[in-house]
């Protein structure tokens, strides 16, 4: 009922805004509280940008996890409770399964910023990604990455052995397959709770972004970072605007709300992916936890492994999904992958080149008459 509140109160109000000619507040939300920066950075940044890029006529109210949690995102997308939200495609892959083939392909992420604007490319150029967004109700605007993940242990992870037998949260479908060609036992805990389940010794580590250190309080109860590459969590869809909001933007408005959109994405991917890390980091070593340099041959098993998993990813999305091409929709993917990965080796991952060349890329080329619709 609350909800159902709050959603009249803001129609109402937008309704006489607008025969006021006043702007126009868009209800978004990010699914986490402020402290994540996927509230803090993306959205905040996204409000101050839509101002911007519009002149002032379009506006935005962040409503927080207490009004819409991540789990309730669809929901509230397809209600109009919000109309512009984030949302994370694997909670949903039989209803996405392109946008999750490319998340399951998490163990190629090496830089944040590059896996970002390759899921961006990705999805926005692929013709049937956008027939399942559009049947799904959602109209796509940018992705966003952590950092390279790593193992956060209660005991140093130094070699494969190391690893038998240990308890690791998982985040997802790549990372327990990860865990279980070493010998580790994933364990499906939502990162909430990942503070509670070390605690319980239900877990002995986490496969997870170093910030989780301080985004978690795991500082607290890890002996040890493993300095394993993992890869990136880049199966985001960060700007999730409702179908019947877009129609509703103008042309023009359009292309506003997608400059502000991938302005606040290349934010929010350098705090997630390389700020809070750096923070992270220097407050392990503050805190004397151990920064373990794993063993050579364990690198050299993870980068093969994670080669051999691009060919897994394709075989389940066979299976699952009944993607034929599902081959070539990996190679696409990952050939993105190379072709970003050169272009922030040139911009560096400094977010407003970044954005820029995402826009000049991406976004310049897409038709805002037609796109989404």
């Amino acid at each position: 009922m609350k909800k159902l509140a709050i959603l009249a109160a803001a129609t109402l109000t937008a309704v006489l805004a607008a025969q006021a000619g006043e702007a126009r507040e868009l209800r978004i939300a990010p699914g986490a509280p402020p402290v994540h920066p996927s509230n803090g950075t993306l959205y905040v940044n996204f409000a101050k940008y839509i101002a911007e890029e519009s002149n002032g006529d379009l506006t935005a109210r962040v409503l927080g996890p207490e009004v819409v949690s991540l789990s309730q995102m669809k929901d509230a997308l397809q209600s109009q409770l919000v109309e512009i939200g984030n949302l994370l495609p694997l909670y949903f892959p039989a209803d996405l399964p392109n946008m999750s083939l490319a998340g399951e392909l998490a163990l190629a992420g090496r830089e944040p910023q590059a896996m970002a604007a390759a899921m961006t490319e990705y999805i926005v150029t692929c013709e049937t990604c956008q027939q399942e967004l559009n049947r799904f109700g959602i109209v796509y605007l940018g992705s966003g990455s952590s950092d390279v993940y790593t193992l956060l242990t209660k005991k140093p992870v130094r070699t494969a052995a190391d690893m038998k037998g240990l308890r690791l949260r998982s985040g997802g479908a790549p990372f327990s397959r990860f865990a279980e060609h070493f010998g580790a036992v994933p364990v499906s805990v939502a990162v909430n709770d990942t503070f509670e389940s070390l605690s319980q010794g239900v877990i002995d580590g986490s496969m997870a972004s170093i910030a989780d250190l301080l985004s978690f309080r795991l500082i607290e109860l890890v002996g040890s970072v493993s300095t394993l590459p993992l890869g990136t969590y880049h199966a985001t869809s960060d700007f999730s605007v409702g179908n019947a909001t877009w129609q509703s933007f103008s042309p023009e408005e359009r292309a506003e709300v997608i400059r502000a959109a991938n302005r606040a994405n290349a934010d929010f991917t350098y705090r997630w992916g390389y700020e809070m890390p750096d923070e992270a980091r220097k407050a392990a070593k503050d805190a004397g936890l151990e920064i373990v340099e794993a063993d050579p041959a364990l690198l050299k098993e993870v980068q093969d492994f994670a080669q051999s998993d691009a060919k897994t990813v394709a075989s389940l999305a066979k299976d699952r999904y009944g993607l034929a091409d599902a081959d070539q929709r990996v190679q696409r993917f990952l050939d993105l992958v190379d072709k970003w990965d050169k272009i922030v080796k040139e911009t560096g991952p400094d977010p407003k080149a970044v954005a820029e060349r995402v826009q000049a890329e991406v976004w310049d080329k897409v038709d805002p008459n037609a796109y989404g619709l």
